[in-house]
């Protein structure tokens, strides 16, 4: 039987809360103005400055606006970064709704695929919980957005400009969501009851239904645009009647998502091994989502020498956490709760990670450090959130928050040593659809 509060430890805990007068100056301001605004540590704004030794030269920033499409933006701003630098047009972007609308239609045949593999699971199972938990969702990782570029090509965002659900996604995410998981009793059932041929057909059906609800929501992606922009120098420039493969083979050929490994850091677990997770993977077939596990050391040392070379860094963070997001700060004693409640709430990487409190929320783009003899003192952040946040869409994160909250980097894995590349290209360890990787 769990233990019951009696009236005695009620009265305790209230003495032990009075006893101490400081507590109601900090709880009057703590109730007046919020936990987070009397926990805020103005220090962190003398600290954090807008200057980096090493900067790769950026000026406009996107907007995911009401999305959880951080991960495609970050993944499409990579790509911009390195058209802009080699043709000269560093405010080129490209459409995210574009490759938004393939990942809704790739998504649902996937999902479709770990329906029909867990079919002889019951429906409350861990993983086909899991499974229809992410029903509709937005979220995603590196080699997701990878995947779609190299099936589907990529256009410049003024052949498919956003819309207002690609925009606000949760009202089409809801009702792709639904019908999604009515779907799966269907094939469920027909596959239980070994009706193969059916269960075919009503695939073909839902993935029809799919692409019309998108179709409706987001818009047809174009099969044929005019590549059409003016440089840096105002020289304009005009090509013709492309497909979006033919615009990312002939402009962005040398580009090869094979070159690239994500790092991860997760104490958790064990390092210098690769991982995947194979119900998370979109496009089937293509750019599988892994993650070698490393010491946080070589995240940094690898994304400090890919910036050195010119080029910016994806990674995944938990920007949810010691963030303000209007002054555009990521930094690790931004918010000093621990102080503000008189409670040790300090936990470790590997703790946050093991109880679920810690994860990546988020992708951003990195584009500049800031080293003193050496010693990583803060970095320079790109964001999807426009311009409104942070220093005109760029953030300022301190190396111990980098430490603490980032999960993920993405490098090429020229800067690995030979024994981390064999391992990036062995064999994969796949980890369940609820791990806190996914």
């Amino acid at each position: 039987m769990g233990h019951k509060i009696t009236v005695q430890e009620l009265e305790k805990f209230a003495n032990n809360f009075n006893d101490n007068p400081k507590n109601q100056v900090v709880a009057r301001a703590a109730q007046k103005s919020g936990v987070s605004m009397a926990a805020y540590n103005e220090r962190v704004q003398n600290e954090l400055t807008r200057v980096f030794s090493t900067e790769l030269d950026t000026e406009n920033v996107t907007n995911q606006l009401h999305s959880g499409r951080c991960w495609e933006f970050a993944t499409l701003n990579i790509l911009r970064h390195q058209f802009g630098k080699k043709y000269h047009c560093k405010n080129f972007t490209f459409s995210q709704s574009y490759n938004f609308f393939w990942d809704k239609i790739e998504r649902a045949n996937t999902f479709y695929d770990n329906i029909l593999a867990t079919a002889d699971e019951k429906l409350n199972s861990r993983t086909v919980e899991a499974i229809l938990g992410g029903a509709g969702e937005d979220g995603g990782h590196f080699h997701m957005g990878a995947a779609l570029i190299e099936k589907y090509g990529v256009v410049p965002s003024y052949a498919m400009p956003e819309s207002f659900n690609a925009n606000n996604t949760d009202a089409f995410g809801k009702t792709l969501g639904d019908k999604l998981r009515k779907d799966a009793l269907v094939l469920r059932e027909l596959k239980q009851a070994g009706k193969d041929k059916e269960v075919e057909q009503a695939r073909e059906q839902f993935l029809s239904e799919v692409y019309q609800m998108t179709a409706i929501a987001v818009g047809e992606p174009p099969k044929k645009f005019d590549l059409e922009y003016r440089d840096d120098d105002k020289k304009y420039h005009l090509d013709k009647d492309l497909t979006p493969l033919e615009f990312l083979h002939k402009y962005m050929g040398e580009v090869d998502f094979n070159d690239y490994v994500v790092l991860t850091n997760a104490p958790d677990r064990e390092y210098n091994k690769l991982y995947g997770i194979p119900f998370a993977d979109n496009v089937g077939g293509v750019c599988r989502i892994k993650f070698l596990n490393v010491p946080m050391e070589y995240l940094e040392t690898y994304a400090v020498n890919q910036l050195k070379d010119g080029e910016a860094v994806w990674f995944g963070n938990d920007v949810l956490v010691q963030s303000d997001r209007k002054q555009g700060y990521l930094d690790s004693d931004l918010y000093k709760y621990s102080d503000l409640y008189g409670v040790d709430l300090s936990m470790s990487k590997a703790d946050r990670l093991r109880t679920g409190s810690g994860y990546a929320s988020h992708a951003m783009v990195l584009v500049g450090v800031d080293e003193d003899k050496g010693q990583i003192r803060q970095w320079k952040v790109e964001n999807s959130w426009g311009e409104k946040n942070g220093d005109k869409g760029f953030f300022v994160m301190d190396d111990k928050w980098f430490k603490e909250y980032v999960y993920e980097v993405v490098v090429h894995k020229k800067y690995l040593t030979s024994e981390q590349v064999a391992l990036a290209e062995g064999p994969v360890t796949d980890l369940p659809a609820w791990d806190s990787i996914a």
